[in-house]
């Protein structure tokens, strides 16, 4: 079991002021292999004044500065690339080729495309050519970041590369479901030598830490990427400080094919619906065709789906892993059996496990 009690507070990792263990899960195989402490209010007001303490030298830092450091981090990136992908794929159930070729991809590229978008940034630029004024591009302040489980890094580097750039400091809370991620990011951030209390990550829950970010005082900006039953108590909570609020809230995608459609359009949808188990915000979650297509669609659907693998996450090759919890397999199969219920046709997969798979959140496609 990997002890990862640890909270990282003003360029150190310390102890929760008071334990509140919980247990990371891995969902292929509904077993615990990590333990994580929930902040509580001392652990967050630590964290939010070691950034706020950070902030007036770290927004005086040159450009030019920041760019060396975002670039060293860009290289131990690089050479943990395989850590990353390993944590991701424990921890949230990603198959470990999509945790590499895609998850921890994203967040490299995050990275350089930040680098790339400083080096050209303008933080102070003329008007227009005929006038005096001005137009100065200034930091926030402290920034509370909360992210999801579903592309832990991606959101994580999405968040925190462009605040570092701009000057901002921050306090990230990742999700608690997928925690290992984001705190082998706060390792490297460390190593690249960022000063203290400029990068803070303290784990916790959205009732507890997460509220805690949103009301405070001394946070400027909350961000925050997940259900829109979380965001719309983010923006109340946040509202009482008057603070910056900028959300990601869940989607509704919708396919739509008509009869002149590409002949792949019903099989590519299905594809990426499965792709990293149905868990992205941008997968379409029904199909609407047109009427003379219908039957064939269907087949194609079904057949998409009956040639989509489910296995193990740390099995390599192309193939769909877990959901991430036992609250969303619950969940799935709530709505699977609602919708036989109710008198839906279902043509591929159904209720319980894949065959073969007796262990673990995994759903039929």
């Amino acid at each position: 079991m990997l002890d990862k009690r640890k909270f990282y507070i003003n360029g150190q990792w310390i102890d929760p002021s008071t334990p509140n263990d919980l247990e990371v899960i891995n969902p292929s195989i509904d077993e615990s292999f990590a333990v994580i402490s929930l902040g509580d209010t001392k652990d967050t007001n630590a964290a939010v004044e070691a950034a706020k303490k950070a902030f007036i030298p770290w927004s005086k830092t040159s450009k030019e500065e920041k760019i060396v450091l975002l670039k060293r981090l860009h290289e131990i990136y690089e050479s943990k690339w395989d850590d990353m992908s390993k944590a991701i794929s424990m921890e949230m159930g990603a198959p470990i080729d999509l945790a590499s070729e895609q998850q921890t991809f994203t967040g490299s590229n995050h990275i350089k495309t930040f680098i790339k978008t400083l080096e050209k940034f303008e933080f102070e630029k003329n008007y227009d050519e005929k006038s005096d004024n001005y137009i100065s591009y200034e930091p926030i302040g402290v920034c509370g970041l909360i992210t999801p489980w579903n592309w832990p890094i991606n959101q994580i580097t999405l968040k925190v590369l462009p605040a570092l750039a701009a000057g901002c400091t921050m306090i990230l809370k990742p999700s608690e479901l997928a925690p290992l991620s984001g705190m082998l990011f706060a390792e490297m951030i460390h190593e690249a030598g960022f000063p203290p209390g400029v990068f803070n990550l303290v784990n916790g829950d959205g009732v507890g830490v997460g509220s805690q970010l949103s009301g405070h005082p001394d946070v400027d900006m909350v961000s925050f990427t997940g259900s829109t039953r979380a965001g719309r108590l983010i923006s109340k909570n946040s509202a009482d400080t008057i603070k910056r609020v900028c959300l990601e809230l869940g989607g509704k995608g919708a396919n739509i094919v008509f009869a002149d459609a590409d002949e792949k359009a019903v099989s590519r949808g299905v594809s990426r619906v499965f792709n990293n188990s149905g868990q992205s915000c941008n997968a379409p979650t029904r199909m609407l065709v047109e009427k003379s297509i219908y039957e064939s669609a269907v087949k194609e659907a079904r057949d998409q789906a009956n040639n989509t693998n489910v296995d193990i996450a740390s099995k390599k090759g192309n193939h769909i892993g877990p959901v991430v919890s036992k609250v969303q397999y619950d969940k799935i199969q709530n709505l699977i059996q609602s919708g036989i219920d109710e008198g839906a046709t279902l043509v591929a997969g159904g209720p319980h496990r894949p065959e073969g798979l007796d262990k673990g959140y995994f759903v039929k496609p």
